[in-house]
């Protein structure tokens, strides 16, 4: 977690003392009239993936987002990420697209799925 995230809402679990995941918000733009929306990243370790912590920060994270003023939390997926796609639908998010070879890793395209999470406690009026 850098300087790129958000002040608030950085989470990180442990399991035995030892970190097993993080996750923290990332302002999707600088302009004003997007300052309720953010971008949504968590990493789980390899070790720990499997064992609900995935799911537990990403609740936690829709939760303080929304105390903090979020109203819109997005997700982007490298397609074939089918864990990370299915943790995002299973805690709210919904998928609004997909971007064709948009992202470049190991020497390969990649497409990327777009996903949103509309707060039904912030931002409503």
């Amino acid at each position: 977690m850098g300087q790129a995230h958000l002040p608030f809402c950085r989470l990180v679990a442990r399991v035995a003392g030892a970190v097993a995941g993080w996750a923290a918000l990332s302002p999707v733009s600088a302009r004003k009239a997007y300052a309720g929306v953010a971008e949504a990243s968590i990493y789980v370790s390899e070790k720990a993936q499997g064992k609900g912590i995935g799911t537990a920060l990403q609740e936690e994270l829709n939760r303080q987002s929304e105390a903090h003023g979020i109203w819109t939390l997005q997700g982007v997926v490298f397609a074939e990420n089918t864990a990370s796609l299915a943790l995002l639908k299973k805690t709210g998010f919904r998928e609004v697209g997909r971007r064709e070879r948009v992202a470049q890793l190991e020497g390969r395209w990649r497409d990327t799925i777009l996903l949103e999470r509309r707060s039904r406690v912030t931002g409503r009026d």
